[in-house]
């Protein structure tokens, strides 16, 4: 009869202890980068679609459902037209249309960059964006819709 714990203790002695190294040849590297190339090749096929197909004429996406049933411009509305604006380097437009979309581009090219370097260094990514982060933009996105909604934000909508 075998015992199980024996081969236990085995298989934990063949592993040796330390940290854990991370092969660091040419296909390791773009091994790491399949992931970011693949998030990257999704986010400009979709800015491609969104460039193309223009969210100003009606019928081609569906309508905010808030705005819709109650004429209140979520955080979000005209996000589409920012993106299309975007991607033709209409950057006052895209502003005018959804500033904290344009915000959060930007934001996702310094994190995919940050993303690849950690990558091709053999580091993983992790963030922590904490607490304070997190109800600061849910605060500031709370402020950027009441705003726009009001009589005086009317330069914000879409």
């Amino acid at each position: 009869m075998r015992d199980v714990n024996a081969d236990s203790h085995q298989s934990q002695r063949l592993t040796p202890p330390g940290p854990k190294v991370t092969p660091s040849g040419a296909g390791a590297v773009l091994g790491r980068l399949a992931v970011p190339a693949g998030v990257l090749a999704a986010v400009a096929g979709a800015f491609a679609y969104v460039g193309t197909v223009d969210p100003n004429e009606p019928g081609h996406y569906p309508v905010c459902p808030l705005l819709r049933y109650t004429g209140i411009y979520c955080p979000g509305c005209g996000g589409l037209r920012s993106a299309h604006a975007f991607v033709h380097g209409d950057f006052a437009a895209a502003l005018q249309d959804n500033a904290p979309a344009v915000l959060g581009y930007l934001a996702f090219a310094v994190l995919w960059t940050v993303w690849v370097v950690h990558a091709v260094r053999g580091r993983p990514m992790r963030i922590d964006p904490g607490p304070v982060l997190m109800w600061t933009l849910g605060a500031s996105l709370l402020v950027f819709t009441v705003v726009r909604n009001l009589p005086f934000g009317g330069w914000l909508h879409p």
